[in-house]
């Protein structure tokens, strides 16, 4: 009975946008009601989602109808809050435990698994940890990526946020502050983020909206275009990550019969 009305919702979403930009890949699996990320990587079909706070510290990949087929349990880590992946060139694959809705956390974390464990069942991560620098009041974190070998970590508030920058490199690190941002409209708290294989593109994901960074200069983000992208219909999107340098994958939390789903969106 769940699957026809998830069906049933899936058909108005369908109806209800331009086909062109949307298209629902599968289901997420009905047991992973909470994930909180999505991500893909070079050399691999699969496509790699986690679950955030008080849910299993494991990394699972996804086939194109959305089975499991892979499940990785990180054994020397605590899901304290999983919030983002995000990888490498490689094909390296980073976890970022760095939510904070409490504003109590001070120590963070990145969880670096090697693509030569990708095949494996349970696996002790590299760990990447960070602080706030001591005049930063602590911010609840849910979206990040890799570019030039640093991390690039985004706040979660509505109004005006943070950019932290934090270095691809195992151990421990006090981040920097790299920018303030504040983007135009209401409830524009950023969920998840990623950047296309060229460097040129990145977006930030909303409930009901991506925006698309385009023509910055070095680490300035926010200094070029920003297109803000209606995504036609509002659910607890969480996941974002490209497909391709014009495509994206979406992920939404399961939340009665609404959501559960990967979606496909065209940039162009």
């Amino acid at each position: 009975m769940l699957h026809i009305y998830r069906l049933f919702l899936v058909i108005i979403i369908l109806i209800s946008c331009d086909e062109k930009e949307t298209h629902v890949i599968a289901d997420l699996p009905g047991h992973l009601t909470e994930v909180s990320a999505v991500e893909t990587i070079i050399a691999s079909n699969l496509i790699w989602v986690i679950e955030d706070s008080g849910n299993k510290n494991v990394l699972y990949g996804l086939n194109q109808k959305g089975k499991i087929t892979q499940e990785i349990k990180i054994s020397n880590a605590r899901n304290e809050d999983w919030e983002d992946l995000t990888a490498d060139k490689d094909g390296n694959i980073y976890i970022g435990d760095f939510g904070n809705n409490t504003r109590r956390r001070n120590v963070f974390a990145i969880y670096k698994v090697n693509r030569a464990n990708l095949s494996e069942a349970s696996i002790n991560a590299e760990v990447i940890s960070f602080e706030l620098p001591p005049k930063l009041k602590r911010e609840d974190f849910e979206a990040f990526f890799i570019h030039d070998n640093n991390f690039y970590i985004l706040g979660k508030d509505p109004r005006k946020s943070i950019m932290i920058k934090v270095p691809n490199k195992i151990g421990d690190h006090t981040a920097e502050l790299v920018s303030e941002f504040n983007l135009k409209g209401k409830h524009n708290s950023v969920t998840s983020a990623d950047i296309s294989n060229d460097g040129k593109t990145i977006v930030l994901l909303n409930h009901d909206k991506v925006w698309k960074l385009s023509g910055f200069s070095d680490n300035d983000f926010f200094s070029g275009t920003i297109e803000s992208i209606p995504l036609d219909h509002n659910t607890q999107k969480e996941g974002v990550c490209f497909k391709s340098d014009d495509t994206i994958y979406v992920t939404d939390e399961l939340n009665g019969f609404r959501g559960g789903n990967i979606y496909e969106y065209s940039l162009n």
